[in-house]
């Protein structure tokens, strides 16, 4: 039994998706009809597995419909997904996956994610050539000295900073180019990686959860429901102002711990490992040299002009990737690596990020299978009428739980909302509560389960720094029993205000 060891991340999904395989043979199948606006046409389709039909754009098919969202949030493009059509479940032809549907479903999960995958391959590239011209070195060091006796600022403003990406623009998938970035800082400032990790990935998570303006969640989420994204928007800042401080406070906790002395560390066993991966030399040997800040402030732009893009300008995969690549090549010329060197050292770079690409797949592909099994439409369907004849409370906490169970099978935040969003939302005005506290529920259900989903991206976040997820687990589960348990009190709450 000592022997035994924790699998790894492509292991643990490969096994999700046997069992999500086998489950198409249990759940049945069934659909709800979907309706997505043509602006091409000035048209609805609505569509089933029999046929698709054209209406008008119109109030009147909407309300004929039972999707109560104002004409205008489909026209101006806020409602670009099609998006399931209350009272419309159909039970289907059973489509149980095979043993051929499980082997193909990691490719056709590498496909699907083909656009955030070339995104981590093109970011570890230019990992690969800023970490040879030893400018990234020379900035730790420096950095390093300059914090000197003042570190918990680092954790402070990165989680701070994090969040703030996540609750306005969804900072999540973004997030993977800056664990090879910041993890190196963080062992320079003798906290252990899983700090850096912990900083990371939970800012991200808590800014997601509480969202605000954030148009992947919030916004498109309020907009299915058929109310203003202003709409609960107050509570939602104060629960992430809560949540942070309450991740803030945690994870200082545990890192001051193991700065004082580094054996409490859950990865101590991984010390020599991970410093290894990430070594920097943080002496003066490094010359901090014109041309070195020059590549380093070309590099920290590629990061400013993508969040720039995804905001301001409707950036998504393409324009990120091109940015990284050009970043890259920018800084070859800046530094004056030969071509042959360049090639050799970028494409090095990319093959360390390669196992995290396919996770990235792995993971999509479960979605696949749950979709060809048609499964998907069938837990929805079921789970929605759980909530029937609830009070208030229950309704609020039991639909928060639903959301978190869902996102198990549909981690895509955007996904989630337009597929449940018709379906959930007038399960409110049944119980006597506002629509808002669906989308609280959509929100904070999939966010707390975030923090521990194994098909989101902890994995591939875990893979970058090869930490284990079991030892994930350790470090976090008395943070996640606190943030649920919190945020079910605070959900409780609301509706009786």
């Amino acid at each position: 039994m000592k022997n035994l060891t924790f699998p790894s991340a492509q292991t643990i999904l490969l096994i999700i998706a046997g069992l999500v395989t086998l489950l198409t043979w249990i759940i049945p199948a069934g659909k709800y009809d979907t309706l997505v606006y043509n602006k091409e046409t000035n048209n609805f389709t609505q569509a089933s597995n029999e046929k698709s039909i054209d209406l008008p754009a119109t109030q009147e098919t909407l309300d004929a419909l039972a999707i109560k969202i104002p004409l205008e949030k489909f026209t101006s493009g806020g409602i670009y997904k099609a998006i399931n059509i209350p009272n419309t479940y159909k039970k289907q032809e059973a489509r149980p996956q095979g043993v051929l549907a499980f082997i193909k479903s990691p490719v056709k999960g590498i496909i699907e994610a083909a656009d955030i995958i070339f995104l981590v391959l093109i970011i570890g590239g230019l990992i690969g050539i800023i970490n040879s011209t030893g400018a990234f070195d020379a900035g730790i060091g420096w950095l390093a000295n300059a914090l000197k006796g003042r570190e918990f600022i680092l954790i402070i403003l990165v989680t701070t900073l994090v969040a703030a990406g996540g609750t306005t623009f969804g900072f999540a998938e973004e997030t993977i180019a800056f664990f090879p970035i910041l993890i190196p800082v963080f062992l320079a400032a003798k906290y252990d990686a899983l700090v850096g990790v912990a900083c990371i990935f939970i800012g991200s998570s808590v800014g997601t959860m509480c969202s605000t303006i954030n148009p992947f969640s919030s916004i498109i989420a309020s907009d299915a429901a058929g109310i203003s994204w202003t709409t609960g928007a107050f509570g939602r800042l104060l629960m992430l102002l809560a949540c942070l401080t309450i991740s803030i406070i945690y994870i200082l906790r545990y890192a001051n711990r193991v700065k004082k002395d580094p054996t409490k560390s859950i990865i101590y066993d991984q010390q020599q490992q991970i410093a290894a991966m990430f070594s920097t030399n943080t002496s003066e040997t490094v010359k901090f040299t014109t041309r070195l800040r020059l590549a380093l402030f070309v590099f920290t732009m590629c990061f400013a002009i993508m969040i720039y893009g995804v905001v301001f300008l409707e950036w998504w995969f393409v324009e990120m990737t091109a940015t990284f690549l050009v970043g890259s090549i920018l800084i070859g010329i800046i530094t004056g690596i030969k071509e042959s060197t360049f090639v050799d050292t970028f494409v090095k770079g990319a093959g360390d990020l390669l196992g995290v690409a396919l996770i990235i797949g792995i993971a999509r592909g479960i979605t696949v299978i749950m979709a060809d099994g048609l499964i998907s439409d069938t837990l929805l369907y079921y789970a929605s009428g759980v909530t029937n004849g609830m009070n208030k409370g229950l309704f609020a906490t039991a639909t928060t739980g639903i959301y978190a169970v869902l996102s198990f099978f549909i981690p895509s935040s955007s996904g989630m909302a337009v597929l449940t969003m018709p379906i959930m939302s007038p399960l409110a005005d049944g119980v006597g509560v506002g629509r808002e506290i669906v989308v609280n529920a959509y929100q904070y259900g999939m966010g707390l389960f975030y923090l521990i989903n194994p098909t989101g991206l902890i994995l591939a976040s875990l893979a970058i720094v090869k930490v284990g997820f079991n030892k994930w687990l350790k470090f976090i589960m008395p943070l996640f029993i606190i943030l649920v348990a919190f945020t079910l009190i605070v959900m409780t709450v609301l509706v009786y205000l």
